[in-house]
């Protein structure tokens, strides 16, 4: 099931995730929403913060149609400067997107180790 009918909820659960961009190759999935979950994650608020205390590091973060991070990409934000030792607000209650079952968010930084992720959603089944 791609889009579980959240009318008739059982549940809602808060959830915070914190992740370190530690690669900056490769995406580093931020939130996984797996194919068999039979629920929706309602995306509150995705902040980037640059940690480095002396160099601007740009971040992007995308909805990937996969639970592992693979597959077609979209931006939420493509390539935007975090200026150092600030924060980025790149999603926020005011504008929430719903994650899907099979899908992902990912975040790719310009350098390793420079920027931090802390992203609020909604499990809702």
């Amino acid at each position: 099931m791609a889009a579980p009918n959240i009318l008739n909820l059982s549940s809602i659960v808060g959830v915070t995730t914190m992740v370190n961009i530690a690669n900056a190759e490769a995406s580093n999935v931020i939130i996984s929403n797996s194919s068999s979950s039979n629920s929706a994650y309602r995306i509150n608020s995705i902040i980037a913060s640059n940690i480095d205390g002396t160099n601007d590091a740009w971040v992007s973060v995308k909805i990937t149609n996969s639970a592992a991070g693979a597959g077609t990409s979209f931006p939420i934000a493509d390539t935007i400067t975090v200026p150092a030792d600030s924060t980025l607000v790149v999603l926020g209650k005011d504008a929430p997107i719903y994650l899907e079952e099979d899908r992902s968010i990912i975040a790719i930084a310009q350098n390793a180790n420079d920027i931090c992720i802390v992203a609020s959603y909604e499990v809702i089944s």
